[in-house]
């Protein structure tokens, strides 16, 4: 194999015959660097916008969220709650209640989600960060208060400096509906808004408003302990999967312990199928870009005919001089991947850090620049295809043309 190694290199950089052999073979790396440059990027996207939206979702969600797996709620005695608040790595527990609930304001009328939460929540959430007018406060002086999205708030014609409270229409639980009089059927209550709050996720923002825990206990007719979910905040981020899993063992199988990605399975789970479809288009185009190696190593073998003679005269066997063209035809294909994973490691470094590519349209997005991760496990990744397929893609022709070079040497 070391033979062959310095026989491929030398034929590989000693100048040729024909110079169109020598373009044709700076085409095949240009084509194998371009694609592998691509499917570096696209992948190194896709992480920048699962990190972008998990973020998102970090500064709302908790850490865990610990639910029943049956039932819409259950109580904090019908769990080891004491056990829960003393397990190792965890910071702090949030209670929380929601249901839907129908917001009015003035004339205007949306339906959404009413969160109850305590004083625990703005540690095991972000959400202080996520104020974009007035402050988190859910009680003032015996004043029920809340904090409305952003989106919610703007459908309701909600401001902040307005007298007027905000109308709460939450169903009564215990209390048949009467066709007559179906209001009857509902119980009114009045929140005064003490801030804004906006995730850049439509779920939430057009959807959510957070008052203090008791006021959504008698909001819905739930007795003190009642929660649809706690929240875990996790001392160290890497301690999450940890702490998940001593929860799991601690609560048993009547209750989920979820972390953020398993809050939102569906949507992340469709990021993931999206780059997954990326990477085996993008892998089938890289392919095309791999088989132009095949006319190349056709071209070198022909220019090289005198040579496999002299191999031979020399006791060389075939397989000698199989291994020789394959290594080259791969060493072709390594050196376009090394390029493009050079080049392309050098654009989105430059990406991350300075934004070279921005989105258009001024200030209405979340982040001025097309957000970029770039993982040595995509390195990796786009090495082992390009290797692969580069490998695949010359070993058959190679086969075949030396084959029968080497016949036709015999006769």
């Amino acid at each position: 194999m070391k033979i062959a190694l310095r026989i491929a290199l030398r034929y590989l950089f000693a100048k040729k015959s024909q110079n169109i052999i020598n373009i044709i073979s700076w085409i095949s790396v240009t084509g194998v660097l371009v694609g592998a440059l691509g499917l570096l990027v696209v992948l190194s996207v896709f992480n920048g916008l699962h990190s972008l939206i998990g973020n998102l979702y970090g500064s709302f969600d908790p850490d865990l969220k610990v639910e029943a797996r049956k039932g819409k709620v259950f109580h904090t005695d019908s769990i080891p709650y004491q056990a829960l608040l003393e397990t190792e790595d965890v910071r702090a527990v949030g209670q929380a209640l929601e249901d839907h609930t129908l917001f009015r304001f003035g004339k205007r009328q949306v339906p959404g989600r009413l969160l109850g939460v305590d004083e625990q929540f703005n540690k095991i959430s972000g959400i202080d960060s996520i104020i974009i007018d007035g402050e988190f406060r859910l009680r003032d002086k015996g004043l029920e208060e809340g904090v409305v999205g952003y989106l919610l708030a703007d459908q309701l014609g909600l401001r902040l400096n307005f007298v007027t409270p905000l109308l709460l229409y939450t169903p009564e639980r215990e209390r048949r509906i009467n066709p007559a009089r179906p209001d009857q059927a509902f119980r009114s209550s009045y929140l005064q808004p003490s801030g804004i709050f906006q995730v850049n996720q439509i779920d939430y923002d057009a959807t959510y408003t957070l008052v203090h825990i008791d006021k959504a206990r008698e909001a819905f007719s739930y007795p003190p302990g009642t929660v649809s979910w706690l929240g875990i905040g996790v001392a160290q981020t890497n301690q999450i999967d940890a702490v998940q899993s001593r929860l799991s063992s601690l609560l048993g199988p009547d209750y989920k312990v979820s972390n953020r990605e398993e809050q939102h399975a569906t949507f992340f789970k469709m990021m993931k199928v999206e780059r997954l479809m990326a990477y085996l288009i993008l892998s089938f185009i890289l392919l095309i870009a791999i088989f132009n190696v095949i006319g190349t190593l056709s071209m070198l073998i022909f220019e090289k005919r005198e040579s496999i003679a002299t191999l031979r005269s020399m006791g060389a066997q075939r397989r000698l001089i199989h291994q020789v063209f394959l290594i080259e035809g791969w060493l072709i294909s390594l050196a376009g991947a090394l390029g493009g994973l050079l080049l392309g490691g050098i654009l989105l470094w430059l990406q991350q850090t300075y934004g070279l590519v921005r989105f258009q349209g001024g200030g209405n997005f979340i982040v001025e620049a097309y957000p970029v991760v770039l993982r040595w496990q995509d390195l990796l990744t786009v090495f082992v295809t390009v290797s692969l397929t580069g490998f695949v893609a010359a070993w058959y022709p190679v086969r075949v043309i030396v084959r029968r070079y080497y016949a036709e040497l015999q006769q």
